[in-house]
């Protein structure tokens, strides 16, 4: 992803904001990958400051997807076309086990062109070393072609059919047309551009970042290798979106006679389902051959003001790695934390049958607040003073932030108030209100309510929202979040809907962080089980 404008890259770490997230890492996730039992983490990263610059390649490796040690840059200027800058791409296992990168460099004139790169040693687990084709740029715009030279980036992972071609898609746009354009190639040095692109769509604006993998459509809960097609197979295709700066994706069905894809519902912009309805953008995904599980990494950006993350040394942050599948009803994804996550996990504190009455707030002690993991699932009872939706309320985040924490209603809201300081002068809440439409069926709002997160009035504190497709009397409502300082990243119903929320708090710091279990609402709810885990610290060198 080119964008000059915005300031993501970053440099040394000066203050550890986190202690499990990757924030010690870099910008932006590029070409993840497992190697000879090695897994592997590129990501945008400029040498020269925290605001923008030409960025190379930062390198990190991992033996669990938690721990993580610094490797050698990469993808420097060495030639013409990344001379101006190495930017986004993706990783691809070739025949004999040999890995390949694809990326986006800006050569000479500025424009944007794809650039192959190999590791200098395939026997070498860690990929220290690598080397640009001499065959390079191997994509590239020219005036047949007609594509946008500044609008051309972001290679995705590679797959083959069994005509023994590989096909790669490349974000761009046409006016303002999205554009996940199609190459092929036999021998992954010469590519040819397909006539049509796989999918395209009306002022939906640039396309960066797209990533094409298929899923188990038949209930089944592991990943697929990314060149899998046939029975019980589904497709996802998912794009960031630059004029919203939101992950976006459909479902659908891949034609491999015609190289097409069809979204089973909808079509690709702003309303298409969301990886995650906070800070989160120019996320990947590859498939874990070892555990056969399909990962996603993203990035959430900063919620602090420029002059301040030039004074605290870092911008952005690498998101807990989640794992995806598809979920049985076939209509969306969903997603939750790696399982070796839970290896950080220490000193629970147990809540079972507890009743929150309306109005109730409660501490959970006993933990290391800014620093935890927090599950709980609420039983719905009392549904007498459910609130009646307004079929006019489409937009979940601006009902969210309508109808905050602080405003009473009827069913919720409830929750957790997180990294919330003594007094509640502060802390950001993450609660759910439940609604009754004409039809009489509910309606669930999920929220992240960062309106009092902090009292330094530069950060942004916007308040997040979704709804959710659970009906919250016969399945409960489940939410949990992981709280590392300054990320708060929460799923709701076992990993239908998540948002991801960036804030620094100014007193709700280090020990002096609370956590509640609160319900503004008139009527009671019950929590069946909590469980709250102190985090042990990551090694992220």
């Amino acid at each position: 992803m080119v964008q000059p404008r915005n300031l993501h890259l970053r440099v040394i770490l000066i203050e550890p904001p986190t202690i499990f997230n990757l924030a010690r890492i870099g910008s932006m996730v590029r070409g993840p990958m497992l190697y000879k039992g090695i897994y592997h983490l590129f990501y945008q990263y400029n040498p020269n400051g925290v605001v923008w610059g030409p960025p190379v390649w930062g390198h990190s490796t991992s033996t669990d997807l938690v721990n993580w040690t610094p490797q050698p840059l990469t993808m420097e200027p060495e030639m013409a076309s990344n001379i101006n800058g190495s930017w986004s791409g993706s990783a691809t296992i070739l025949p004999g086990n040999k890995p390949a990168i694809l990326f986006t460099g800006l050569d000479p004139k500025y424009e944007q062109v794809q650039v192959l790169a190999y590791p200098k040693n395939i026997k070498d687990p860690y990929l220290k070393q690598w080397f640009l084709a001499p065959q390079n740029p191997v994509m590239f715009p020219t005036p047949q072609n007609q594509i946008n030279a500044t609008s051309f980036r972001d290679p995705t992972t590679a797959w083959m059919l069994p005509d023994g071609r590989w096909r790669v898609l490349v974000g761009s746009k046409r006016g303002q047309r999205g554009l996940s354009l199609l190459f092929r190639s036999k021998d992954f040095v010469h590519w040819v551009q397909a006539k049509h692109p796989l999918y395209s769509y009306k002022l939906s604006g640039m396309w960066e970042c797209p990533d094409f993998f298929p899923v188990y459509a038949n209930g089944n809960t592991m990943g697929v290798d990314t060149s899998i097609i046939g029975r019980n197979i589904k497709h996802v295709l998912k794009v960031s979106l630059d004029i919203s700066k939101h992950d976006v994706y459909t479902i659908g069905g891949y034609n491999t006679t015609k190289d097409a894809y069809t979204p089973d519902v909808g079509y690709m912009n702003e309303s298409s389902l969301r990886y995650d309805y906070g800070k989160y953008y120019a996320s990947k995904t590859f498939f874990d051959y070892a555990k056969k599980e399909r990962i996603l990494l993203g990035w959430a950006n900063e919620s602090s003001s420029v002059e301040y993350d030039i004074k605290k040394g870092w911008s952005g942050i690498h998101t807990i790695p989640r794992r995806i599948w598809l979920d049985k009803s076939v209509k969306q994804l969903i997603q939750w934390p790696i399982s070796n996550i839970e290896k950080l996990r220490q000193n629970p504190v147990k809540l079972y049958g507890k009743l929150i009455k309306g109005g109730s707030l409660n501490e959970v002690t006993g933990i290391t607040a800014a620093q935890a993991d927090v599950e709980v699932l609420f039983k719905i009872k009392d549904l007498k003073h459910v609130e009646k939706f307004d079929a006019s309320w489409t937009d979940p985040q601006l009902l969210c932030s309508k109808k905050g924490a602080s405003v009473k209603g009827g069913l919720g809201p409830f929750g957790l108030m997180t990294l919330a300081s003594k007094g509640l002068k502060e802390y950001t809440a993450v609660f759910f209100r439940i609604f009754k439409a004409y039809d009489n069926k509910f309606v669930v709002l999920m929220c992240s309510d960062q309106s009092r997160s902090s009292l330094n009035p530069t950060n942004d504190k916007t308040t997040y929202g979704t709804f959710v497709d659970v009906n919250p009397v016969l399945e409960g409502l489940s939410l949990r979040v992981l709280i590392d300082h300054s990320v708060v990243e929460s799923f709701g119903a076992k990993g239908k809907n998540v948002i991801t929320s960036r804030v620094y708090p100014t007193l709700a710091i280090n020990e002096k962080a609370h956590l509640y279990v609160f319900n503004k609402g008139t009527s009671d709810v019950e929590i069946t089980g909590l469980t709250a885990w102190s985090m042990k610290k990551a090694s992220i060198a």
